[in-house]
């Protein structure tokens, strides 16, 4: 199994302010396998911003940047930055619809610019040995016949780009908001697992509503990859089961209560270095979701964790309303 086809086998969606690198040092900590995005970053921010927007903790592996732009020359830039500093992946944003991003003149209405997204790609893989690969949509207002997919798939790829990611909705550029376009154009898988019919040649993910392991290997009938966006976040358990059903890792299941012990030393090294315990604990409220005491866990950090003085061993506070996992008393 070739790197691509392992590493878009499961994927986390990027997510803006969602994906940031706490919530993907948890998420390793579940499985040892996903692949995971970094939350978009323009080529504008790495360039000209104030901070390190390309920092990470070397646990996350594998661990792909997802940039933002539409200069072939700034995205080249910041991809030599991000190879320099270890990345596994670069990923071209042509999926998100917000006004923001259109007005940067990058994500969804970049598909109408297919020309331009090749140059991009072009000019990325001439600086990089890495993998680079775009997240797109099925296509963006009344431009949605699979005849126009396919012409942005044609283009694309003959400049190189192998691996693509197809989050299975349009996008309505004006109208919708992005989270309206991540719920009301409808799903079409069937547009992806045709795409990947037409090109076997290419490794083809699918990305939109995907909430279960069950889910997963029905579309990795058709595909070689799923990403998963909310519901990974909204109930990080999930990726406890990654490993085992979709990679079919030997290794056992990490159980959540050595999870939230392996996450207080990294919280002791965020307050240490400036952060706050909520920075982290924001992204582990659904950890517990549908066992007794969840509510007291999720509350318990809500309404301490944001606080001055809150430790890390608030982690271990909220634990304790927790019941045992009928899982674990099975075993």
């Amino acid at each position: 199994m070739s790197y691509a086809e392992h590493n878009c086998r499961f994927s986390v969606a990027p997510m803006l302010d969602w994906t940031d690198r706490h919530y993907r040092y948890f998420a390793r900590l579940l499985s040892r396998n996903t692949l995971l995005y970094t939350e978009m970053v323009t080529t504008g921010a790495i360039i000209h911003g104030r901070g390190d927007f390309l920092e990470y903790n070397q646990q996350e592996h594998p661990v792909a940047l997802q940039l933002g732009g539409s200069n072939p020359s700034e995205l080249a830039h910041c991809a030599k930055l991000a190879s320099e500093r270890g990345y596994d992946e670069i990923n071209l944003n042509v999926g998100c619809p917000s006004d923001r991003v259109q007005n940067g003149r990058f994500g969804a209405c970049l598909m109408a610019e297919p020309e331009l997204v090749a140059e991009c790609v072009d000019a990325m893989k001439s600086v990089v040995d890495l993998p680079v690969t775009v997240k797109t949509r099925i296509g963006i207002d009344e431009q949605d016949s699979y005849e126009f997919l396919t012409r942005f798939i044609d283009i694309v790829s003959a400049a190189g780009c192998q691996d693509f990611t197809i989050h299975a909705r349009k996008a309505w550029l004006s109208g919708l908001s992005p989270k309206e376009n991540r719920e009301i154009p409808p799903l079409d898988y069937d547009r992806a697992y045709q795409i990947k019919r037409d090109y076997p040649q290419l490794t083809i993910a699918v990305n939109g509503g995907i909430k279960t392991i069950e889910e997963c290997q029905g579309h990795l009938q058709h595909l070689d990859g799923v990403m998963v966006g909310r519901e990974a976040y909204q109930n990080p358990y999930l990726l406890a089961s990654v490993d085992s059903e979709i990679y079919g890792d030997s290794t056992p299941t990490v159980d959540r209560r050595a999870v939230v012990e392996a996450m207080v030393p990294y919280v002791e090294r965020h307050l240490a270095n400036g952060g706050r315990v909520n920075h982290v604990t924001r992204h582990m409220l659904g950890l517990f979701n549908g066992l007794p005491g969840a509510r007291n866990w999720r509350r318990t950090l809500s309404e301490k964790a944001h606080l001055k003085d809150a430790q890390p061993q608030l982690l271990l506070e909220a634990m304790a309303h927790v019941g045992e996992p009928k899982e674990l008393e099975l075993n």
